[in-house]
């Protein structure tokens, strides 16, 4: 079976055989005999990006919504150096990622031809990285980063692929390896005496402990035993909805969060990582456990979240039902659109078994209460800070779920990062609607001017955080790309073309126009 063939046909054996039905790729010539073994192999797609990180983007938000292995295809260093940032949101999301990037033929390499770069050190901040050095090596490679990949939590891997183990015959697919398991915590009877010794207690929920099966076990113990619940800031992935449990995501600013853990006795973190604010203050404590508060790990990311709670429920909880959301939608607003309420616009249209991915930065902040109550969907979230996420994440995650309705909500400056996304998703025909809530401005880092005391500079009039001049025309743009765009100046516009895109089949782009915050 395995006689001529070539390392690029092994690999893409491998990758079908590990039931990898996607590869989302910018190429360019160092890969050419991956293109062609891709064309020939029935069994996986190729979705084409017109920019890295729209590529890396995508195959995060695919991994997300299948905790499949989302794959990427990239051209040598700079390819994967253009794609770094949304993969950094991958490794936050711990989304199982597998790189494959083009390199040098191995006797090309002495020339230090204009492209050459280290892409083994740039690789080595993500996540494990294999170098197959001839074709022989290729699919035993490839199979070690599928499983490492999917390593609980799930990481990022590379690949490495010089062009002449592409080419070259002698390549064998290789043989499937069964990632680890999650462990199970150990945990449960220390986190069991906290939440019965009758001090303040608060439970903080990442990873898994995110979707349904955690979220009730966890409101049983809230509900039996008075134990706050709280969501980290940015989940890669939260269920909610009508029939769910309403969990309070913790807030951005410290403040904020400072507020929602005060006089907690007992920190539980719960698949997440023990709170901290997100950058440096001046005279403020990064920690946010606190002081004095006990802090136990219930499970670390990577181990067994679900069963955890479900135990720890069935101890300290037994009778306990968890406390569903009850079905509401806010009434649609009138007026001016403003950050106060275009929300309710989403909350009351938002279409059942929604995605909901979410990078509306400051403009979101009262998303959150007007979409509890809406029909169950998932909200895929911006967890690694990385800016340029939203348009990319929804495109993957439409190509993962074509039956689910994908809505976009996504912030106008990091929506200039990425937005050649927009046009995979005209050209895959994906039912994403994007809504850009156009604030003409960074105002999130105006926000921050003020929190970091840099100065006596008045935020609305910094240049470096005005995007209104001149102002951005995003439905020019998405048009100009094959997706149909509309402007909204008020919350009536908002319903109406809101009503229309997620109605219609395919993708659409809605332009809110909406005053900054600051």
């Amino acid at each position: 079976m395995s006689e001529g063939m070539t390392g690029a046909q092994a690999l893409l054996a491998t990758l079908a055989g590990a039931g990898v039905e996607v590869v989302f790729a910018n190429p360019g010539t160092s890969e050419m005999h991956f293109v062609a073994a891709l064309e020939a192999e029935p069994r996986v797609r190729g979705v084409l990006g017109l920019a890295e990180g729209a590529v890396t983007g995508a195959a995060d938000g695919y991994a997300r919504m299948t905790a499949a292995p989302g794959v990427t295809l990239l051209h040598l260093g700079p390819g994967l150096g253009n794609g770094l940032a949304n993969l950094h949101n991958a490794r936050r999301a711990h989304s199982p990622i597998v790189n494959v990037v083009g390199d040098h033929a191995t006797y090309h390499k002495q020339y230090d031809a204009p492209l050459e770069s280290d892409i083994d050190a740039v690789a080595a901040t993500l996540g494990p990285v294999f170098r197959s050095t001839t074709p022989a090596d290729v699919g035993k490679d490839a199979a070690a980063a599928i499983a490492a990949a999917q390593d609980a939590p799930g990481s990022v891997t590379t690949l490495i692929l010089p062009a002449d183990a592409s080419w070259s015959e002698g390549g064998a697919p290789g043989r499937p390896i069964t990632p680890a398991r999650p462990t199970r915590s150990s945990a449960v009877d220390d986190v069991a005496s906290a939440c019965r010794s009758g001090d303040p207690v608060v439970i903080l929920l990442g990873g898994e402990g995110c979707r349904e099966p955690a979220l009730r076990a966890a409101s049983r113990i809230s509900e039996a035993l008075g134990v706050r619940l709280f969501v980290e800031t940015f989940p890669a992935r939260l269920e909610r909805g009508a029939g769910l449990p309403a969990v309070e995501r913790l807030g951005y600013v410290p403040e904020q969060a400072e507020q929602q853990l005060g006089g907690a006795r007992h920190v539980v973190v719960a698949g997440a990582k023990p709170p901290t604010t997100f950058f440096a203050y001046p005279g403020k404590r990064g920690d946010l456990v606190p002081s004095g508060a006990e802090l136990h790990t219930l499970a670390a990311p990577g181990e067994d979240v679900t069963t955890a709670l479900e135990e720890l429920a069935d101890l300290v909880a037994p009778g306990a039902a968890p406390a569903p959301a009850p079905a509401h939608r806010p009434e649609l607003p009138t007026g001016e659109l403003l950050v106060a309420t275009w929300p309710d616009v989403i909350g009351a249209l938002l279409p059942e078994d929604a995605v909901i991915v979410d990078e509306t930065n400051t403009s979101g902040l009262l998303l959150a209460a007007a979409t509890a109550g809406a029909p169950r969907h998932d909200v895929l979230s911006l967890t690694g800070g990385a800016i340029g996420q939203g348009i990319p994440v929804a495109t993957g995650a439409a190509v993962a779920a074509p039956q689910r309705p994908v809505v976009n909500l996504q912030a106008d400056g990091s929506a200039m990062y990425t937005i050649s996304a927009l046009w995979t998703q005209a050209r895959e025909g994906l039912d994403v609607t994007t809504v850009i809530l156009n604030n003409r401005a960074y105002a999130i880092l105006r926000m921050e001017l003020q929190r970091t005391g840099a100065g006596d500079v008045d935020p609305a009039k910094a240049g470096l955080f005005d995007l209104s001049t001149p102002d951005i025309d995003f439905t020019h743009l998405a048009e100009g790309m094959g997706v149909p765009a509309s402007v909204a100046n008020t919350a009536e516009e908002l319903a109406d073309r809101f009503r229309r895109a997620v109605a219609e089949p395919g993708p659409h782009l809605i332009d809110a126009r909406i005053p900054p915050l600051l």
